[in-house]
């Protein structure tokens, strides 16, 4: 998690700083005895898509290159909102990959804030969290930056 540290480090606002620890290291311990969770990202042409490994990894998630393999799918293409990823997604799933037949597939808005500071961090990893570990953590934002997507 040394890009967080550094990232979190690079905040100027020492309360802001303070506070955005305090939310990593709620994640962190809440996650420290949980089994780490094989996940998948793929963009809208099914490729691996790996900008968002290190915060799905903090989130507790694991980063995996085999679809058959993840328990989580998450779909994330730049510049796409989530009704973009609901017209698309539907033709780009296999119903026989583990995560379609158990109904863990997510999309993820790609929000215009999306750019890589404290913050964002934070927050994008309270979103995996969310949806990596359902029933552990509620943050609230399920339905806007992302959603639980169902076929």
């Amino acid at each position: 998690m040394s890009f967080l540290n550094d990232l979190i480090n690079s905040e100027n606002d020492e309360v802001l700083r303070e506070e955005l620890q305090e939310r990593l290291d709620i994640v962190s311990h809440k996650i420290k005895f949980m089994d780490k969770v094989p996940v998948v990202c793929l963009d809208t042409n099914n490729m691996q898509n790996l900008l968002l490994t290190e915060e799905i990894n903090a989130a507790g998630g694991v980063f995996t290159a085999d679809v058959l393999g993840a328990v989580y799918i998450i779909y994330y293409q730049e510049g796409k909102s989530l009704n973009d990823l609901m017209r698309e997604v539907p033709s780009l799933i296999d119903a026989e990959w583990p995560a379609v037949k158990n109904g863990r597939i997510v999309l993820l808005n790609d929000n215009a804030d999306k750019q890589r500071n404290p913050s964002n961090a934070v927050s994008l990893i309270e979103d995996f969290a969310e949806m990596l570990h359902p029933g552990y953590f509620i943050f609230g934002y399920e339905g806007d930056k992302w959603i639980r997507f169902g076929v």
